[in-house]
């Protein structure tokens, strides 16, 4: 399985993840200048930006030690550049991580959400 190919499992596995857990994605792949968001979804009354990180093994650390300094300021602007899309901006908004680690045949071992994992302030 490619970089890529396991990548966009990874994401279809979260968007199966989150919605099972009553979150209601918006969108996908959302980019600006900034940089790019997986998901945008629904929590209750919260916006989320969900950041994926996938992982085959762990010879480098964990898919959330993957996600660097630079990457987390990425994520910030681009929610911050989303919310200034929208006609009203939502009050409650947070940047969640979902960590996937595949074994065999893309099989998912371990899917897990860490809320307000990146913080905006």
């Amino acid at each position: 399985m490619r970089r890529r190919e396991t990548g966009i499992l990874g994401e279809k596995l979260a968007r199966e993840f989150l919605t099972n857990r009553g979150y209601r994605i918006l969108e996908t792949n959302y980019r600006c200048p900034h940089g790019e968001i997986d998901i945008i979804a629904r929590d209750q009354d919260c916006l989320v930006f969900v950041e994926v990180r996938t992982k085959r093994n762990l010879n480098f650390g964990t898919p959330e030690e993957s996600i660097t300094p630079a990457k987390k300021e990425h994520l910030i602007a681009t929610a911050w550049h989303y919310q200034q899309t929208l006609d009203a901006p939502a009050p409650l908004w947070r940047i969640d991580i979902v960590a996937v680690e595949l074994g065999r045949e893309g099989r998912p071992l371990r899917i897990e959400l860490t809320e307000n994992a990146v913080s905006g302030d």
